[in-house]
């Protein structure tokens, strides 16, 4: 469904459940979301104020409950558990597979995770443990160890009566997992293949060796990429050992995806992809009033360095009109070099290799664009306040600031990922301070050193 179709989608059920919910038809509002998709209603339960998600997460279908639960965020999850009823928790969770289980297992209360692991078969025990072993940002925490495995001297009619027998497939198989007496894994064999080719072949005539498969310890970013270049449906986990140890599938890629485009944009504002759009005034209140705290320093320091030249300002009061445009044309041209950054470094086409020419290229496009806009800005100024010396002032204040700008743009993420901290995070904020604290400087002290030298 195209992007553009799916928000309207949401749009007209968020209408039909608030006209549902005002008017007090609460057998429309039943009837109406369960007739959706758990994704669809998980989407809906986040954009519903507190009171009306309560109201509608009680007349949601028992057996929709915990796909829904592993489909929202962490803190709408927390919510809607508080409020919900055990022994329904204990029948939602206990028909959820290993790696999704796993997903919500530290929001759950210890009475129900003590239930669900008593009614749990052995193997999937197992199963969950194998799932847990790992972090859930990791290839190990997205896989699915409920996987179909062959032996390769077995003959394809065999593998077709095996699956026929077994009534059903696991979402996304598009192939079946080949491994030896000791579950090493040694190939695949694709679905398209089992169905065409002679089934009198064995298995090893038949498959695809050579077929790369995922470390668990690989990150989620690491798996998303790897799909996107493989053009893969799924793929094999495989410890170091060979062992098979699930799969993953593209519905779990896309989450990753989706988590981490979401995880970016609200980065860059301070905010957590997990919070409740709709959480307490008073909760959201103090998650932004940290983020606002750090602003509100770096602010004062770039007040610090105008203060320094309260003096130049008072005497040149066209220094006080000028001062924004500088800090201004600083600030947009590193956002653009620190998005571009932070872009090659989420797509690993960043590296010690090529950091440095990079820099270069980024210095010198901060060069030639100061030198342009310089030439623009100094022919207004000297225009608006009839002053050449004003307009070569704020030219080569414009140049300083457009090429640290650069320079910030490109080190500032590389510096942040190297001490392990997200560059989305807090790049912004520090870039802002940087260009800020460049600009006002260089141009009020190049307006001070021009002045001291005319008296």
């Amino acid at each position: 469904m195209p992007a553009t179709a799916h928000h309207e989608s949401t749009q007209q059920h968020l209408r039909i459940l608030a006209n549902s919910l005002e008017s007090g038809a609460l057998l429309q509002v039943k009837q109406h979301i369960n007739s959706l998709h758990s994704a669809e209603i998980a989407n809906l339960l986040e954009s519903l104020p507190l009171q009306n998600r309560h109201i509608v997460w009680n007349l949601i279908d028992p057996e929709l409950t915990g796909d829904i639960l592993v489909e929202v965020n962490d803190e709408v999850r927390t919510g809607l558990i508080e409020e919900s009823d055990e022994q329904d928790l204990v029948t939602a969770v206990e028909k959820l597979e290993a790696d999704d289980l796993a997903d919500i297992f530290d929001d759950l209360p210890d009475v129900v995770l003590h239930q669900v692991m008593r009614s749990m078969s052995n193997q999937d025990r197992r199963r969950l443990q194998d799932v847990m072993a790992y972090d859930e940002d990791s290839a190990g925490g997205l896989m699915n160890p409920d996987v179909i495995s062959i032996r390769p001297n077995v003959n394809l009619d065999v593998v077709l009566r095996y699956l026929r027998q077994r009534g059903e497939l696991p979402e996304n198989t598009d192939k079946l997992f080949v491994v030896d007496r000791d579950d090493n894994y040694v190939g695949t064999l694709a679905i398209a293949d089992l169905l065409t080719i002679d089934n009198k072949k064995s298995v090893a005539e038949a498959m695809t060796t050579g077929e790369k498969s995922l470390d668990p310890i690989l990150s989620a970013r690491e798996v998303a990429a790897f799909f996107e270049d493989h053009n893969l449906v799924s793929a094999a986990v495989v410890n170091s050992n060979h062992d098979l140890l699930g799969r993953i599938t593209i519905d779990d890629v896309v989450d990753v995806i989706r988590e981490e485009a979401d995880r970016s944009i609200l980065a860059s504002a301070g905010l957590d992809e997990e919070d409740d759009m709709f959480a307490p005034v008073v909760r959201s209140a103090r998650r932004r009033a940290v983020w606002l705290g750090i602003n509100l320093c770096t602010a004062f320091l770039a007040a610090w360095v105008i203060g320094l030249f309260e003096a130049t300002i008072q005497h040149v009061v066209a220094l006080a009109v000028l001062m924004p445009i500088v800090a201004s044309m600083g600030g947009i041209a590193g956002s653009q070099t620190l998005t571009l950054v932070i872009r090659g470094i989420a797509l690993d086409q960043i590296s010690d290799t090529n950091a440095r020419w990079l820099l270069r290229k980024e210095m010198a496009v901060g060069l030639l664009n100061g030198v342009l806009w310089a030439c623009v800005v100094a022919f207004v100024a000297a225009l608006w306040f009839s002053s050449t010396p004003l307009g070569l002032l704020i030219a080569a204040a414009m140049i300083i600031n457009l090429i640290f700008a650069a320079l910030a743009g490109a080190t500032i993420p590389l510096f942040l990922k190297r001490i392990n901290v997200d560059p989305a995070l807090a790049g912004g904020v520090i870039l802002t301070t940087v260009t800020d604290v460049i600009g006002f400087f260089s141009f009020l002290g190049l307006a001070t050193i021009f002045l001291s030298h005319l008296t």
